[in-house]
Formats: C-alpha cells, structure tokens, sequence
C-alpha cells in the first residue's frame, strides 16, 4: 500500500479517533464511518490504533470510550474472517478487561466491551471462553458482564456454547446461593433462562448440532438445583423486575426439568406463578411463563395440573378480562399468551374449560362479558374438533349476553357469532336468534353525541360491523344461504328493523339472485305455508313501493328497496315479472345519479305511483288487486310515526282502488280509511285526501256517496266517541275532521272525470263545503282555500271543453277576500296568502267576469296583503313554536309572490288593453316610489312580469293608441337610478317592454327587432355599475331612446310624471335646478369676468352640503361653462387655493377635466410654469443640526396637485393623449426633484382665501410632496391608457420605490422598462423632452434621468426608433459626471446595450471597452457599485464584441477580476465569475488563458456550494462556458450536462466524478490543485471550508498509488486534521469524511 505514508494513516485516524465524540451527533456519525472505512481497508492497523488510543487515554470519558468500542465491535463483526489471529487474542484481551475494569457496573460502557466479546465469540468460541471462564472461577462471585456476556453468547452461538453450559452451570451453581445483590441475582436468572432456551433450540435442531448425543437429561438436575434456589428464594423478591425475570427463567427451565421434579413442584409453582399477576404490572411475562410451564406439564402427561385447574382458570380469567391496549403492544401481546394458554388447557381439560367459561358468561359486568366472550370466540375458532360436541350448549349459553346493553360487549358477541357462522352453529335450533341480533343492530339509530371515552364502541362502529357481518354471511358462509332465505324478509317490514333495509335488502338480492340463477325450486316462496312468519307478498310490494319514495332516507334504502322488488318478482306475481324487469332499473339508475337535494320529490313520487298503476294493469287480476287493497289499509297503522311515508301510501291505496272493479271492497276501504285516520295532524289530512282524490277517479260517485255518509255520521256528532276507542289522543278535533272531509271534495273535484265533473260541482261538492266558510279555525281555512282553488282548477280544466258559468264564483272570491283581510299585515306565518292567491288565480279565469268594483277590491286587497310584508330575513318575533325557519320562510314567500304573479297575469289576460293595463298598474304604482328598498323593488318586478306578459299576448287587431304610455314610462324611467340594482334592471326591462308595445301598436310585426331599443340590453348591463355617474350617463341614453321612441302627443305627460319624479322617496331629482343654472350660465356667462372667484368659492361652498352625486356633476358643468368662458382667471384662482385641496378643491379641478380641449389649454400653461419655476429651496433646519435640508416651493406643488386632479376626469383622456410626452417629462422631472423634499412650514402664507390660510392638521399629515408627483405620474399612465405600463409598476410596488431615496433609481428603472415594453412608440418624443435636463444644476433630476435612460437601452425598441444614438451619446457624457450615482448608472446603460441592442456592440466597442475598464479601477467608489456594474457590463458586452476587438486585453481584463473572485460581497462574487465565463471565449486556444482558466478552476468548484445561490448560478454558468478551454472532453462534457441553470446539482457524485478526470488528464497539475485546496481550508466560508475537505477525500479516494508522488501529505494531512476541530459542523463532517478516504 505504502504510497499514503503509514504515519499520514496513523495521524489522520488518531485525528478521527480524537473526535469520535464531537457533540453534534452527525459530525460523530461520519467520524465513525470513517473509521470503519479505515477499518474494513486495514483491520490490523485501525484495530491496533484503537487499542493504543484506549490505553494511552485510560480517563477518556465514558462516551467517548463507547464510540471507539463500538467501532472495535463493528470492525470485527465485518471483517472477522480477514483479521490476523494475534490481533483477535488482543481484541478479546482488550474487551475482556475494559468490560472488567472497573468492579462497579456502567452499562453503557461495559455493554459496549461485552459486544466485542459476542461478536468475536461467533467464530472463535474456545478463545472467547478462555478468557472468560478465567474471570468465572468457581466460589468467587463474577462481574456483571462476564454472566451477560455468556448469556449472549448463548444466544449469538448457540452450537458453539452448549457445550460449554453444562461446565458453566456447574460453576455457577454455588454461586447462586452466595449472591446477595439484586442486580446479579437479575444477571444469573436472566443467564439461566438464555441457557435453557439456547439448550431447547440445539435439542430442537439435533441433525445440525456438533454433537447430537446431548440429551435433556444432561442438564436436568443442574437445572433442577438452580430451580430451587430461583424458586424458593428469589421469586419472593421485593424487586419487580427481578421477579419478572426469575418468573420468565422458571418458563424456560420447566422444559428441561426431569419429569418427577416438575410433576412434585406443580402444586407449588402454578400458584407461585399466579400470585405474580398481582404483584407485577407487566403481565405479559408471567403469561408467556405460564404458557411454557402449562405446555411442558400437559407434555409430559401431568396428573397434577387436574387439582390446579380451577385457580389457573380464574386467573386466566382475570387477565383475559383486562383490556387491551392497541398502542400498548405488550397488554396485546399477554392477551394472545392467556388465550394460548386457554387453548393448551381446552385439549386436555375441555369438559371443565367449558363449564367455567359459559358460567361467566352469565356474569353481566361488562369486562367479565368482554373477555369470557374473547375465550369462546378463540375456542370456537382454534379447537374446532373438540368444540364439536358443545355447540348446542354454548347455543344456549350465548343468549344471556344477547342481551347486554353495552356496545362493547356487543361488538364481542357479534365476533364470537362470526366465528360460530362459520363452524356451523347458525344452522342448529336457536340459530335464528343470533341472526336477528345482527339484524337488530343493523338497524341501530345513530349516536348523537361523540363519545368521551376513544375505547368507546358507537352505535355507527356496532352497526358497521353487522353490516359487514350480514353481508358476510350471505356471500361467504355458503351453508347459510338456506337459513337466511327466505327468513330476512321477515325483518323487512317491521318499523323497528326500518335502518336495517339497505343491509338487508343487498343480502336478500343476492340470495335471491343466487338460488334464481341456480334454478333451485325453493326460490319460490309459499306464503302462506303452516307456520310461516313471514310477511304476505303484498305487505312486501306496498313496503318496499313505500321505501323507494323516500329513497334517501334509513341510510339510502330507496335503490335497494326498488332492486329488491325487480329480484323477487316472481315471488310478488309472474306478471310483474317482465313489467319490472324493463321499467325497475331506469328508476334505480335515475336513483344512483341524483342526491337528496337534486332529486325532484313530487315528479319521483308520481313516478313510482305510475310504476304502481302499471303492475296491477299488467297483473290483470281484480281479487289479487283487492287483496292488495285490503292489506294496505291494514298496513297504515305501521306508519302512524311517520307520517310522509303514511301520506304517500294513502296515495298508493288510492291508486289501487282505481283499479280495483269490486264496489263494495271499495267502499269499505274508503269507510275503513276514513275512520282511521288520524285527523290532527295536517300532513294526513293531505295524504287521506290525495289518495281519496285518485280512487275517485275511476269511483265518483262511490265516493261522495261515501264522504256524504261520512259526514253525517256519528262521528261528528260526538267527536270522541267511537274514535276515542281508536284513536292513540284522546279526543279529535272536530274542526279537524272537518278538515280532512273538505280536502277530500277538492281532491275529488280534481281527479274526477272531466265529463262527469262540472253536474256534480254545486249539488255534492260546494254543497258540503261552504257550510264551513265562515269559520275561524287556522285549519279549516288552509283547508277551504285549498279545496276552492283545486275545484277552481279542475272546473277550468273542463271548462276548456265545454261553456260554463260557474255561478258561485263571487261568493267564493269574497270568501277569500275576507281570509287574506284577516291576516295579521306585519308577518307571513300560514299559507293562508299563498292558498288564497293560487286559489283567486283559478277562479278569476272562470265566468262569469268581475265588476269594475270586484276587480278592484281584489287587486286592493291582494297587493296590499302582500307588498306590505317585511324582508324574507327580517327576524320573526313570535314565540318559537309559531314563527317559521328561515327556509320554512324563504319558500313561503317565494311561494306567495309567484301566486300573486299569476293572479295578476290572469287578471289581466281577461282584460289585454291599455285601460286594463291601467286599471292593474294604478294599485301598483304608489308602491313604486316606496321608502323601503324591497316593497319598490317588489313593485317594479311585478310590473315587469306584466308587461312581459302583456308583450307576449298582444295581439293588436287594428292601431289604438297606447295612451298611457307617457305616464307609464314618467313612472318608471326615474326608477332606472334607483339606488336597488334590483329595481334598476327590473325598471329597464320595463321601459323596453314598454318600447315593443308602443312599436307593436305603431304596426309593427311580432320578430321585429328595433336597433334604438335593442340599445337598452346594454343599458341595462351598465346599470349593475351603481357608480351615479355611470347611472346619469345611462339615464342619458336612455332617455334619447325614448324620446326616438316616444309618440309626440306623450311627451307632456311624459314631463309631468317626471316633475313628480323630483320629489321621490330616492333623493335623485335636485337636478332640475341646477340645469337652469347652467343654462343660464351658457347664455350669459361672458360678462361676468369679475365675479368669478367670488361665484367659484360660492360653489365651493354648496358642493359641500350636496349630498347628490348628480347634482355635484351638475355643478362641475357649471365650473366648466366659467372656464370656458374666463380661463386665466380660473386656473389663477383655483391654485391658489390653500394645500392640500380639500375634497371640493379637487371636485372643482376634476370637473375642469371634463372638457378636453380646455384641459389641453390648462395642462399646457401648467407644464410651461414647472419647466421654469424653482421646485425646491435648501434651508438649513436649525443652528444646531448641520446640512440643508430640501423645502418644497408652494406653486410648481399646487400645479401637480391640479395636474393629478384634472387628469382623474375621464374626459381628459384626449388632452393627455396629445400632450403625453411633454406630461410624462414634466412629471419625470418633477418626481426627481421631489424625492426626499419636506413640505414649507407655511404652507399656504399666499393663498387666497382669507379664512383658510390655516390648514387642516390632519390633511396635512398625510400630504407628502414626493407622494403627488408619484400619483399624478401613476394617474397620467392610466389616462393615457397605459395599463399594461401600470400593471407590472404595481406588481413590482414600483411607485413606492420611486418615493424612497434608496430605492429611488429602481423605481425609475422599473418604470422605463414598463415604457419600454408596453409604450414603445411614445418613447422618441419623450427622450426628446428629457434630453435638456441631463446639463440641469439640480443633481436629483441629472440621477432620475440618467436611471430613465440607463435602463431604455436595455430594450432594442430604441434602435427601432432610431434613438439609440442619441441615449449613447448621452451615456458617454454622463460617464464623467461629478456625481458617483450617475456615473454608475451611466456605466449600467452602457452594459445595457447588449441586452438591447446587441448588434450595435461592436460599433462602440472602444468605448464600451474604455468605459467599462475604468468603471472597473474607479477610485471614488465607496460601496464599489461602480465597480460591479463595469463588471456585468463588461460580461454583457464580451457576449457580443468580436474577437479582434478584445483579443489583445483578454489576459489583463483577467487579471483585474481575480482578486474579485473571493469578494466578501455577493454581488461582486457573483459578477467576477459572470465576467470570467463571458470572457474565456476569446481565450480559446490560448495556452496562456488556458493556464489562467486553470488557476481559478478549484475556486469556480469550491463556490457550486456558495452559500449565496447567485453565486452557485454564476460558477454553474462560467464553468459551462469554460469548458471547452479546459483541455479535457470528459470534463467538458461533465460541464455541460450537470451543471445546468435550474437543475439541482449532487454535489459530491459531481467532484468524485471530476477528481477521476482531473487525476487522468492533468496528472501534472495535481500537484498545483492540491495546494490550491488547502489554502482553501481557511476560507472564510463554512461551506467552501467545506467542499474543500471534500474535494481532497475524493481525490485521496480516487488516486492511483502511481501519482501519489505529487501530493504532499503532510499539508494534507494537517489541514484535514484541523478541519475535524472546525468550529462548524459542516465543516468537521465533511473533514472525517475525507479521511475515510485514507487507505
């Protein structure tokens, strides 16, 4: 090996070993690796210098001697069969006597020499126990570890130790009985159990040990004499973990002990073992003693262990009992010992075991339950043979616990019946009860609370699992299938099991599916067979019809239910077969693709009662009908909880009866149902009537003959009577009966035949209602108004067929009237509105017509009722059982609206003309201009709703005069700026409306389309913008439509109505006055040039108690029209107002905005006035500070803040567009001047307005001079439409920027690039503007457009404009400039120019080069700004210039950067490396440039870790670009492909990698790289610090022994040395890696 110098090995371990313990654990994790590196390459050697080391250092502390020992240990576990045999004899020696050095016991450090010992014992066993059994003598008690070190040995080898127990157990022996100390007597037992186990093993594998004539007996009476002395002395020891151990010992041993011993110590040592239970808190030991102790007894044929029996099986018990913790392995682990030990007891004592667990059974505690139910559930599972004469007791036996109430135990017996499924025991008699218990907790309701207690079983985990458990059941215990089927349909229609029908009904599909399929003939079922409980198959029909409409319902039982029913068909009737086979799974398919919410309740419901309706046609069979009839009503009762499901199988029955051809059967169903009922509660009544209603149809007179009978009777007379007796409340409310009887005539009145209907609606319908009309009773009237309305409908619905004047119709409309007049006005708590609307709606369209007067007090009455309701959320306040939930509500008034809707539509249908119209809109109208938002809201909708509808059913026979139109249109336009969006849009579509039927009138056709009125679309659009001056400017266009629009003799009508307008409820009509204003001030505003300031501050004033928006943009007009008039005189005026403007001031100076050939005339009187004025004066502060600081002049501020103001009017936009170049110059400018500049302390000394010299502190606060040009610039970009300028300036918090004198160039910068890039062709006259103030006194502005300029030549748009000259010249000027931040920035916009325009470079090379040579030495340069920016200057421009322009400076411009190389500052670093990329291509094939390329090579390296992420980009880029010049393909190919721009790098396979390379093509320059990465060791660099160690271990790690010649190891050597004491952990890390690489 000798080419790394055995002394550079030898100090670079001993540097290892030293640092073995660093504090941070992953420096000391890579010490050790590299030790065991070191270690694996030259055993002997590492081994020897650990030796040494710990016998050099005999008071190392302890964790450091671990971690050597530790490396010993590991060292020779890896490499046992490579290490010379001296050097293994000192190993063994060395361990022996670090484990035995000190007599006291130090765990960590004894433990670490006694695994040596283990490790080296694997091969060399006899040298091992050479050592150790000379520090075992016989009569002298041993160390500690010397008896832990044996009994792991025992366990590591245990063929090379047994051999050696029997010598060593005689030994200790006598030793047992001398021991005093607890943590020996520990050792011993914990050594003897390892024996015993080490022994059983090598007896278990005899064919593979080294001498198969050991035997048990060998070691009997060694084992029986320690028995003794563990048993009768140190298992009563008062220490827990002792007893445990000498427990865990006794286990072992009791294999091994001869048989008569073990057969005389059982009565002694079963109850011993027990008695541990209660002394211990770890039981799983005692247990897995136990288990060992019951196996060898039961082994050996033990006739004892029948005495011990009962107290083994109670303790058992106990521990069986006590729960398992899941999180807690060890309680998991004793509960699989116990029941193990319960299993070797059932083979041998079954009669006994059973007796025991079936009796505690029958104990209710519930952990008693839990863990006797655990042991019969282990039993019936694991000793099946012997099981199999005990089912039908342990059958019998189960039933006790059945009935538990505690879930937990629950979910116990449901396992243990799972087990019992399985072995057959459901097949057996008393079987079913199990089944129904599944079932039954199938059905359990949820838990409403979250339980406390984690162990807790929910009733949704208990329902889960029998769920699962059924389902189980059917598909995998096959022998089950004939004790499930048919027997599950029983659970199927008992309200009980209800939550269980989704289960059930997938387990029933299945079986059903199974026995059709393999045609077995008890598929079919015989209902009516001797004894049979099952439910007939009508009862399953109606229920499963029943489920299915409620399909979301007991967890989803609608699909199910319907599945179930196509299953079992043949079963209900053969001829439902094929009906069903078609029409069922369409219904379960629309089923599974909606949700609770999606599906349509009413239309799902109508289908299944069709579905209905189609099978007892298909089945054709009147008495199979009529059974079905019978049953259904029997089955009502089942429902009395839950009165939906009852509602709809009223309906059912009603159904049925249609079909059903036996008179008399019908009519007793109908007596049966009426007397039935339940009249109390509401949805029933609805439900008895419905179904009554269906039957009716096919059974008229039938049925009022029998709701006629049904009125007369008794019943009524006496209202408890007979229905006391049947009825579950004790008296029924007569009015309720009534109720009911009512909604019956209404139902029948609908369902009736149409030919029939209309003989029969006075004499046996109206007849028996209207005696009830004048009741007070809530529930009658819902009823009554109810029924009229359907009788109402259902007479229009015939009436469409034949003439017919319904004679009581007024009678009834006054009837209604009087209901809704009855109302409380205040709050909507009953239907009774939406009842009587619906209803009023039906009548109105039948004959005869109403009076003028009817009309009238209907519409009144009606609109009245409704509009005056509060708000749909306007909270209820009445007492919690009356007022409604807020959805109970919400559809309660959408219901009612939509009613009066109707009702007026088809008021007006009876009446489609201008007048009728009227005579609508005139009880409406007031409502329009209402102080509440929602009643003109309400208002304004409906007249939409009717003018839609007016639109749509006109039909105009020849021209009449729309008169009304005017009044129409007055009313409603103004509502288009109403303050509610709503009644904005609802108000446009009725003026459009209003447009079509005045062009229909005119003659117009139908489709045609009018492009004017079409215009109001967009109107309506713009509306939902509540911005008033949007509103106005629509209100605009909308009035020139309808004055298009508007007939002539309209027009004054039309004025009328909108003088009223003016003093609407929404205050938006103060306009009037101020248009007389401004035409007065049109016509004669000329002469009044003295008066102006006087009139401007009168206006000042008003617009500050205006609330109107309207109005203020009245007076802005007015402003206007002066201004037009006397200019000077206005702007003179209005900027002297005091600073800053109030709120008014700026109104004023955005109004003079609004005209933009005026705006153009102000701005440029302003722009000329800044370019002159002076903007800032430097005032010294005070005596005692130095320096000036910069105040604000008061004009050229004013001129900016009116700038800022005036361009925010929208009608600027023209003016600025012409004037933009001079506006964005004249604001550049002023921006620079303002940055840093304080405001005057006297503000406003030459203002004038007298009285308001003073100025508002608070305003004044926030007014920043800086602050206005930034705005007025920010407001010019977006007047000007510059958008996509503003938005990259606001992401970037460009404005900001450009207000801090730090981050004021950057500010700028961000702005020219945005110009740049987004206004391109604005550029040349803006530049043009800007040029002069380059030579200006006034430094701040020279840096503001220096940086303005700097970066336009970043973007190659300003050689497209052809400035690109003119910037240049520029730049080269300022280059000299006496202040630092211009001449930086000039430099930059020199470099710039390779990003802009590259094609110029070379064009300017000289002076790209002269300029960026001197950046680079510049003197005066205190944060070398100018510096860098030469640097990245220079790399931008190299990227482009030829190679004859540089050739000749490259080596001197390579000089100049290398001392920037190792730069404290990032930025630096990161443009010298930049620069040193750019420039090694025009050093190719140079050997001078190569052997400079190869000089900063190992620092390029070093920095791909720098911590500054720019950096790493920088070295990644530069060594890209380099490496062509380096010489060498493989690393140039390296280069390329890994070092690449976002791509992560690895950094230590990359130089592993190159050092290969580097040692292949550049063996001569190893010598060179080396020393180079030492002086790397003192970097100041964590990071370098360390990729230089690194560097170093991969070219150790990858040199050749020819090449070591080149390297000086000791320099290496040192240096590493010193990084592994490196204050940074990194840096250490990396350091004892790189020693691994030593060998």
């Amino acid at each position: 090996m000798g080419v790394i110098e055995e002394t550079d090995v030898e100090q670079v371990t001993l540097a290892l070993l030293d640092a073995a313990n660093d504090r941070d654990p992953v420096v000391q994790e890579q010490v050790r690796k590299s030790i065991l590196t070191l270690g694996n390459q030259q055993p002997d050697k590492v081994l020897s210098m650990c030796q040494d080391y710990l016998l050099k250092h005999p008071k190392l502390v302890v964790g450091h001697r671990v971690v050597i020992l530790q490396t010993i240990e590991l060292v020779v576990k890896s490499r046992i069969d490579d290490i010379s045999y001296p050097k293994i004899k000192s190993v063994i020696q060395l361990a022996s006597d670090e484990m035995t050095k000190s007599k006291e016991v130090v765990p960590e450090w004894q433990q670490a020499a006694s695994n040596i010992l283990v490790a080296v014992g694997n091969k060399y066993i006899n040298d091992i126990m050479e050592e150790i059994l000379g520090k075992f003598r016989p009569g002298v008690l041993p160390h500690f570890f010397v008896v832990q070190t044996l009994a792991n040995l025992s366990d590591s080898n245990v063929y090379g130790m047994v051999p050696f127990l029997n010598a060593i157990m005689g030994t200790m022996l006598p030793m047992l009985g001398m021991t005093k100390q607890d943590n020996m007597k520990w050792v011993f037992s914990s050594a003897l159990c390892h024996f015993s186990e080490s022994i059983l093993e090598y007896l278990a594998n005899l064919d593979k040990a080294p001498d198969p004539t050991v035997r048990k007996d060998t070691f009997s009476s060694e084992i029986y004499s320690a028995y003794d002395i563990l048993f009768n002395s140190w298992i009563q020891s008062r220490e827990s973990k002792l007893r445990l151990t000498v427990a865990e010992a006794l286990g072992s041993m009791s294999h091994l002990m001869a048989h008569d011993k073990l057969e005389e110590q059982l009565p002694k040592l079963l109850p011993t073992v027990l008695g541990l239970y209660k002394k211990n808190s770890e039981h799983y030991i005692i247990s897995k003693s136990l288990s060992q102790i019951l196996e060898a007894s039961v082994n050996m044929g033990s006739r004892v262990l029948e005495t011990q029996i009962d107290g083994l099986l109670v303790a058992l018990h106990q521990q069986i009992c006590s729960p398992m913790d899941f999180s807690n392995p060890p309680t998991v682990k004793n509960h699989n010992e116990v029941l193990r030990c319960f299993t070797i007891l059932a083979n041998t004592f079954p009669d006994r075991l059973m007796v025991f667990v079936l009796q505690r059974l029958e104990n209710s505690n519930e952990r008693n339950r839990m863990g006797s139910l655990a042991v019969l559930r282990h039993l019936i599972n694991s000793s099946t043979s012997i099981m199999e004469t005990k089912r039908l007791l342990i059958l019998v036996s189960i039933r006790q616990p059945l009935a538990d109430h505690s879930n937990k135990v629950k979910k116990r017996v449901v396992q243990v019946i799972s087990a019992m499924a399985h072995h057959g025991y459901l097949e057996l008699e008393g079987g079913d009860l199990l089944v129904r218990f599944i079932i039954q907790h199938c059905a359990l309701p949820d838990t409403y609370h979250r339980p406390p207690d984690p162990e807790e079983v929910t009733n949704e985990a208990l329902r889960s699992m029998c769920d699962n458990t059924l389902h189980l059941f059917t598909t995998t215990v096959g022998r089950l299938t004939d004790v499930l089927w048919p027997m599950l349909l029983c659970y199927l229609t008992p309200n009980q099991y209800a939550n269980a029908t989704t289960p059930l009904c997938k387990s029933l599909i299945l079986l059903a599916n199974k026995k059709q399929t393999a045609q077995e003939p008890n598929f079919i079922i015989d209902f009516n067979a001797q004894g049979s409980s099952l439910p007939s198959q009508y009862i399953l029909m109606i229920r499963l019809l029943v489920n299915a409409a409620f399909p979301f319902r007991c967890r989803g039982h609608g699909a199910p239910s319907l599945s179930l029913l196509h299953a079992i068909s043949p079963n209900i009737h053969p001829k439902a077969e094929p009906l069903w086979e078609n029409e069922i799974p369409k219904l379960v398919n629309y089923l599974e693709e909606s949700t609770e919410d999606s599906l349509d309740k009413k239309k799902w419901e109508e289908t299944l009662l069709q579905l209905l309706s189609k099978t007892l046609a298909a089945i054709d069979d009147s008495q199979w009908t009529g059974q079905l009839a019978v049953e259904a009503t029997r089955y009502l009762p089942t429902y009395n909880n839950a009165l939906e499901e009852k509602s709809f199988l009223y309906r059912c029955i009603g159904v049925i009866l249609q079909q059903c051809y036996n008179k008399e059967l019908v009519r007793k169903q109908l007596q049966e149902i009426l007397i039935g009922t339940r009249h109390n509660d509401a949805i029933e009544r609805t439900g008895v009537a419905m179904g009554i209603g269906l039957c009716a149809s096919s059974h008229l007179d039938g049925t009022l003959e029998k709701l006629e009978e049904f009125g007369k009777s008794d019943a009524f007379r006496k209202a408890s009577g007979i229905f006391g007796l049947l009825k579950d409340k004790n008296d029924v409310d007569v009015e309720k009966m009534k109720s009911t009887l009512i909604l019956c005539y209404g139902y029948v009145a609908l369902h009736a035949p149409e030919d029939k209907l209309l003989t029969r609606i006075d004499s046996d319908i109206l007849h028996n209602i209207s005696k009830n009309f004048n009741t007070k009773d809530l529930t009658m009237k819902l009823s009554l108004i109810h029924s009229v309305g359907l009788i109402a409908k259902a007479i229009s619905k015939s009436v469409r067929k034949q003439g017919y004047l319904f004679s009581r119709k007024q009678e009834l409309m006054g009837v209604m009237m009087d209901f809704i007049k009855a109302e409380p006005t205040d709050v909507m708590r009953t239907p009774v509105r939406y009842l009587v609307l619906t209803t009023c709606a039906n009548l109105i369209n039948l004959d005869p017509p109403l009076t003028e007067n009817e009309n009238f007090d209907l519409l009144k009455t009606c609109l009245n009722g409704v509009y005056g309701l509060p708000t749909v959320d306007t909270p209820d306040k009445a007492k919690d059982e009356e007022a409604l939930d807020p959805q109970q509500r919400e559809v309660l008034y959408s219901d009612t609206f939509t009613a009066l809707h109707e009702l007026l539509r088809n008021v007006l249908a009876r009446d489609l003309s201008p007048d009728g119209l009227q005579s609508v809109f005139k009880h409406i109208e007031s409502w329009l201009s209402s102080g509440q938002d929602h009643e003109r809201e309400r208002a304004v909708k409906t007249t939409a709703e009717l003018l839609q509808f007016y639109l749509d059913n006109l039909r105009v026979k020849n021209l009449v005069t729309f008169h009304n139109l005017g009044a129409l249109v007055g009313r409603l336009a103004p509502r288009c700026t109403d303050p509610n969006p709503e009644v904005r849009r609802a108000a446009i579509d009725c003026v459009y409306r209003l447009m079509y039927i005045q062009l229909r009138y005119e003659g117009f056709s139908l489709d045609y389309k009018d492009d004017s009125v079409e215009g109001l679309l967009d109107v309506r659009e713009k509306l939902s913008n509540p911005d008033n001056t949007v509103l106005y400017k629509t209100c605009s266009e909308l009035t020139k439509i309808i004055s298009k629009r508007l007939p002539q003799q309209q027009l004054s009508t039309l004025l009328f109505m909108l003088y009223d307008g003016l003093v609407d409820s929404q205050s938006n009509c103060s306009r009037a006055s101020s248009v007389i204003l401004n035409t007065l001030l049109k016509n004669r505003g000329a002469g009044l040039q003295d008066l102006v300031p006087e009139m401007l501050e009168v206006l000042h004033n008003r617009l500050q108690v205006i609330g109107e928006e309207q109005v203020k943009v009245a007076i802005g007009q007015s402003i206007l029209i002066l201004a037009t008039q006397h200019l000077q005189t206005v702007v003179n005026t209005l900027v002297a107002y005091p600073l800053p403007y109030d709120s008014w001031s700026c109104e004023m100076w955005i109004a003079l905005g609004a005209d933009s050939t005026l705006a153009l005339q102000i701005m440029e009187m302003i722009i000329e006035k800044l370019n002159v004025m002076v903007p800032y004066v430097d005032k010294k502060e005070s005596m005692l500070r130095p320096g000036l600081t910069k105040v604000a002049t008061s004009q050229p501020l004013a001129m900016t803040c009116a700038l800022r103001e005036m361009m925010l009017n929208g009608q600027s936009a023209d003016a600025v567009a012409y004037l933009f170049p001079k506006l964005f110059s004249a604001l550049l400018v002023r921006l620079g001047s303002s940055v840093g500049v304080q405001l005057p302390k006297d503000l406003n000394s030459n203002s004038i307005i007298s009285d308001r010299k003073t100025t508002n502190k608070i305003n004044v606060a926030n007014f920043d001079v800086c602050g206005v040009a930034v705005e007025a610039l920010r407001i010019l970009l977006g007047r000007a439409q510059l958008d996509a300028v503003m938005k990259p300036l606001d992401q970037e918090g460009a404005w900001d920027k450009m207000k801090d004198p730090q981050q004021h160039t950057t500010g700028v910068t961000l702005l020219s690039r945005a110009m740049a890039k987004h206004a391109g062709p604005r550029l040349p006259s803006i530049v043009e503007s800007l040029c002069p103030s380059l030579c200006n006194i006034y430094e701040c502005q020279r840096i503001t457009v220096t940086a303005f300029f700097s970066e336009l030549l970043n973007h190659h748009v300003v050689t497209e404009l052809m400035i690109l000259d003119m910037l240049m010249n520029n730049m080269m000027e300022r280059i000299t400039d006496t202040c630092g931040t211009v001449r930086m920035l000039a430099v930059r916009g020199l470099g710039n120019i390779a990003v802009g325009s590259p094609e110029k470079v070379n064009k300017y090379a000289k002076e790209l080069l002269a300029a960026m040579s001197s950046g680079m030495e510049e003197n005066d340069d205190p944060g070398k700004l100018i510096t860098l920016e030469a640097m990245s200057g220079m790399s931008k421009i190299l990227i482009y210039l030829d190679q004859k322009n540089v050739h000749l400076l490259v080596v001197y411009i390579f000089m100049k950067i290398k001392p920037f190389l190792e730069n404290e500052n990032d930025e630096i670093r990161c443009a010298s490396i930049m620069l040193l990329g750019n420039l090694s291509k025009f050093g190719s094939g140079e050997p001078v440039f190569k052997d400079q390329i190869h000089n900063v090579l190992v620092s390029l390296l070093l920095h791909l870790s720098d911590p500054n992420p720019q950096v790493v980009k920088a070295c990644k880029y530069a060594m890209r670009i380099c490496a062509p010049v380096i010489g060498s393909e493989q690393i140039s190919a390296m280069f390329q492909n890994h070092l690449l721009e976002e791509k992560g790098l690895h950094h230590g396979e990359f130089i592993n990698d190159l050092t290969k390379y580097l040692i292949q093509d550049f063996p001569g320059m190893l010598n060179f790289y080396h020393i180079t990465v030492i002086q790397f060791f003192k970097s100041n660099w964590a990071e370098i610090r360390a990729s230089a160690a690194m560097f170093i271990g991969f070219l150790l790690g990858n040199l050749p022994d020819e090449h070591f010649s080149h390297m000086n190891m000791g320099s290496v050597t040192k240096g590493l040395v010193m990084l592994l004491q490196d204050p940074d952990p990194l840096v250490r890390g990396k350091a004892a890696e790189a020693m691994g690489h030593f060998h």
